[in-house]
């Protein structure tokens, strides 16, 4: 078998060693949780139901680490916070720089753990969570000594903002990502 794959008219290189290739799929699946990272809290926020407290944005970036990887978890949790914002005012201008440190960290460490790490997904889901929800409280101690915001990083850990408000987001995706990824792993449609 040739080293290098052919299409009529073109010849793909292989990726570098240790690399994997940027192919049409893993495009396409990208696009895919991007989009859903957009349309999800359109859809919450149709129903009266609190992005907040359900964290509908999280859900396709962990997915996205989970089952792309890494790199392709921290470019849409990058990406989608502030395309959603964009489009539909979702999330407010305040949290757009605080979402856009964590929803990357979720993918990242989803992918890594995951992936590289080969941790249970469970395990994986849970750690990506944590240090997600410690990199949105440092966000809110750095950017609250240049602007004013609604509540502060001890007011945030105070209120529970970390766990107690966002519980029904965090059985959520403990209950549907897991067995998601799961389904997906079975298809074939990802390594």
């Amino acid at each position: 078998m040739s080293r290098y794959r052919t299409i009529p008219g073109f010849i793909l290189l292989p990726p570098p060693k240790g690399k994997q290739a940027l192919g049409p799929r893993r495009i396409a699946y990208s696009s895919l949780y991007l989009a859903l990272a957009i349309l999800l809290p359109i859809v919450f926020h149709q129903f009266g139901i609190a992005g907040r407290i359900f964290l509908p944005m999280h859900i396709p970036v962990l997915i996205c680490g989970f089952t792309v990887g890494p790199a392709a978890g921290v470019l849409i949790g990058l990406i989608a916070p502030f395309l959603s914002h964009l489009i539909t005012g979702m999330p407010p201008a305040y949290a757009v720089p605080l979402m856009t440190m964590e929803l990357p960290l979720y993918g990242l460490v989803a992918g890594l753990a995951y992936k590289k790490m080969k941790m249970n997904i469970y395990l994986a889901l849970i750690l990506a969570m944590i240090v997600g929800r410690l990199t949105f409280a440092l966000g809110l101690l750095l950017l609250g000594m240049f602007i004013e915001l609604p509540y502060g990083p001890l007011e945030f850990f105070a209120a529970g903002g970390a766990v107690v408000t966002g519980i029904p987001g965090i059985i959520i995706q403990i209950i549907v990502i897991p067995p998601l990824v799961a389904a997906l792993k079975r298809s074939g449609n990802i390594s």
